[in-house]
């Protein structure tokens, strides 16, 4: 399989670099026979009693650093895991290529950090103070590169969603087919006798990674957190086991499940990785229903999203979506897809 059979031409015009004024008035195609345009707070239409919706209630951090080099040149700092209180795994941007043993000054502050050792295209770095506190006072949201604008006001709470987990912040991007979902939303749905089920997949930077081997099976996917409790488990687990609709919020929910069910033959509580790559031919055992966002050319989310509906289900939605001029990318309008038969 080709990597360039899932590439696309997509107008910057298209690319949302701003959130809609109200998470629910996205636009929502549905890959159906024929197309639905709706908006998404329509989803609601498209749920039964019975059905259960699973969630990833991971939370955005403020992973982005603004650091310089000795020679004054800029770097940005992308974290994407805390090792410990002051080690980090994190993705540098300068431009030239950074050394190891090369120091890093955090802009206006004296908190530095050193390269200790490179691994493909992430960093270790040590930082002088304790990472926790850098966030805070240093970090800031880290919107996705396509979106090429600092950061606002209004996007800590938008680049978040409404149902992230409060406890701990551990992702470096979005789950972003969740942004449109509103509280209110959430609560017809569940009145609608919807059970909502959270998971968790901590989201890394290789997410937004494009596959550069042109052969897609010869591709490394990246590792990331996912956490399912006993609850969860019990929840989705009995919907498996009735006629009850699973419906997964976001490629990302979808991937916890899937990576659960390959590791058991079932779902069961889990904490621990997966690295699980999905591509057309891959044959899906939990849900049935997946609400997703429109994704990046020649990456895994788009090949994930054409192994659940079917690569020409999906070409098919696409070319429409750009035809009616549907907002791309995080920010974006969403899709419903049923799995492929």
């Amino acid at each position: 399989m080709n990597i360039e059979d899932y590439n696309f031409e997509l107008p910057d015009e298209l690319i949302a670099k701003h959130p809609t004024k109200e998470r629910s008035s996205s636009r929502l195609l549905v890959l159906s026979e024929p197309l639905q345009d709706k908006k998404f707070s329509d989803i609601l239409d498209f749920f039964n009693s019975g059905d259960l919706l699973v969630i990833n209630d991971t939370k955005v951090f403020n992973a982005r650093l603004e650091a310089t080099k000795s020679t004054g040149g800029k770097v940005e700092i992308l974290i994407e895991r805390k090792i410990n209180e002051n080690n980090v795994l994190a993705l540098t941007k300068s431009n030239r290529p950074l050394k190891i043993n090369e120091r890093l000054k955090l802009n206006d502050s004296d908190i530095f950090a050193d390269i200790i050792s490179k691994d493909g295209y992430l960093s270790l770095l040590k930082f002088s103070e304790n990472i926790d506190d850098i966030i805070k006072t240093s970090g800031s949201i880290p919107l996705p590169p396509y979106i090429d604008r600092k950061p606002e006001e209004i996007d800590s709470q938008r680049y978040q969603t409404v149902y992230a987990n409060d406890k701990e912040m551990r992702s470096v991007a979005a789950p972003t087919a969740g942004l449109h979902f509103e509280q209110q939303l959430l609560d017809k749905i569940k009145s609608k006798g919807v059970n909502v089920v959270s998971i968790t997949l901590d989201i890394g930077i290789g997410t937004f990674m494009p596959i550069k081997e042109n052969d897609i099976t010869k591709h490394k996917m990246h590792s990331e957190k996912i956490y399912l409790s006993s609850l969860g488990a019990q929840a989705i687990d009995d919907a498996l086991k009735s006629d009850a609709r699973i419906f997964c919020v976001g490629t990302t929910s979808l991937r916890c499940l899937e990576s659960i069910f390959n590791k058991f033959g079932e779902i069961k509580p889990f904490e621990g990785e997966t690295d699980i790559f999905i591509y057309p031919g891959y044959k899906f055992k939990v849900a049935d229903y997946l609400i997703t966002n429109f994704h990046l050319p020649r990456t895994t989310l788009l090949l994930l999203v054409s192994a659940f509906a079917g690569v020409n289900e999906i070409k098919r939605g696409y070319q429409h979506a750009l035809e009616q001029k549907y907002r791309f990318f995080s920010y974006g309008d969403a899709m419903l897809l049923k799995r492929k038969k």
